[in-house]
């Protein structure tokens, strides 16, 4: 029994990593590669800062693989994947516009902030 669950195993290997291997799994392969990179860019960001962050290379990562998996989906036809790409593209986007505003907020605080302090010293 062994034996032939391993020679299955096999076979269902064989199929899916050289029988039908062709450039749209190449591209597909290369479009989750790029989507895990951002695990590895949040887990070195947060092992330098000594605290849980996500750094804003996480979220281009994540639009990139996560677009990448979409025109694989739309070209593999796989309603799952374009579905769920779809969703989380938008997702990503908005976190994106998030961290901009509160730059945005941070940046005319700290301006508001040094003309109070320039008033008072002239004063």
């Amino acid at each position: 029994m062994l034996m032939r669950l391993s020679h299955d195993i096999g076979l269902f290997f064989y199929d899916v990593v050289v029988a039908r291997f062709d450039l749209w799994a190449a591209f597909g392969v290369v479009a989750q590669l790029v989507f895990g990179a951002r695990f590895l860019v949040q887990w070195l960001a947060s092992e330098k800062a000594e605290k849980s962050v996500i750094p804003v290379g996480f979220w281009f990562l994540s639009i990139t693989g996560g677009l990448m998996t979409l025109v694989y989906g739309f070209a593999r036809r796989d309603l799952v994947i374009i579905l769920g790409q779809a969703f989380s593209v938008f997702i990503y986007v908005r976190n994106l516009m998030l961290i901009a505003k509160d730059a945005k907020r941070r940046k005319a605080k700290a301006a508001a902030e040094a003309a109070v302090g320039a008033e008072g010293a002239a004063g």
